[in-house]
């Protein structure tokens, strides 16, 4: 691991996938860092929401012993002693994650360079990867001047709510971002998500100009969002953005939520392509759908 200094940025990673073909072009390594703006009744990964707040509940339910107390009351992991049964996840009230680590730029190089000739690019994901932007900005440009990685291409996975001008801190670095899209209705992306769709739009549509937006997703949950209903209104808007901008659509499942969402309606292969069917004919263009045949 590279040497560190008290005085550089970190940041908090709740995973890291070495490999994945599903989170941009090509293969991709892709940092999941823990923290997000956003409170979504639906998602799946609300361990990621919070930062943990040393409640110390978890420490009495680790099977395994990895989780302690310091005299000073914060909750610390040992990696070494952790089964990842994640009950400390499960039991957790406050959507937040024990586990994890606080890595540095130059650490997060060296685990990227240990993989880089078998990447296409790097992804930034969350919670929400732009919470931590001075950061992310600086892994990227660290990418780009490194004589070994400058050929992996930057993308940022994002929820949409960063400012224009927060885009543009970041923007000579990047080479593309995914944003959600998960409700047209303001009411009904503030219902779903905590906060409206005002900036997500407005995300969707300066990243589009500095052609820098790779693909908008969609989630489609029956009964739920208003996406289906409002097919018209969407299609009519994702048809002003490039051609070149992929659009996807989520299809939402169990995996992963808690609370009501669990009692919800899932996302059934009719439902997806009932939606694909009336969205492609107002675009003209082919739609990603999710991969997998096993939605029901």
């Amino acid at each position: 691991m590279a040497a560190t200094s008290d005085s550089e940025k970190r940041a908090k990673v709740s995973r890291i996938l070495t490999f994945s073909c599903v989170d941009g072009p090509g293969n991709r390594l892709v940092i999941f860092l823990q923290g997000c703006n956003f409170s979504c009744v639906n998602c799946h990964n609300p361990h990621t929401i919070n930062h943990c707040n040393h409640c110390g509940i978890c420490v009495e339910h680790c099977p395994d012993g990895a989780l302690t107390r310091s005299i000073e009351g914060k909750v610390f992991w040992n990696e070494a002693l952790c089964s990842n049964c994640d009950k400390c996840i499960d039991i957790c009230s406050y959507q937040s994650n024990p586990k994890g680590w606080n890595y540095s730029v130059p650490e997060l190089v060296e685990i990227i360079r240990d993989s880089h000739l078998f990447l296409q690019g790097i992804t930034i994901s969350g919670g929400e990867a732009t919470l931590e932007l001075p950061f992310i900005t600086e892994l990227f440009k660290a990418i780009k001047a490194d004589k070994e990685l400058s050929h992996l291409t930057c993308f940022v996975d994002s929820n949409g709510s960063l400012p224009d001008t927060g885009w543009d801190r970041i923007l000579p670095y990047l080479d593309g971002a995914m944003i959600d899209l998960k409700a047209w209705q303001t009411e009904t992306h503030e219902w779903l998500a905590g906060r409206g769709n005002h900036r997500v739009i407005k995300s969707i549509n300066y990243l589009a100009a500095q052609n820098k937006l790779y693909e908008v997703r969609l989630l489609l949950i029956p009964g739920k969002t208003d996406l289906t209903d409002e097919v018209s209104a969407v299609g009519d808007y994702l048809n002003r953005l490039p051609s070149s901008v992929a659009i996807r659509i989520n299809a939402f499942q169990h995996h992963g939520v808690s609370g009501e969402a669990l009692f919800w309606d899932t996302c059934t292969k009719e439902d997806v392509e009932n939606f694909r069917v009336k969205l492609t004919g107002i675009l003209g263009r082919n739609i990603i759908t999710p991969p997998t045949l096993s939605l029901d």
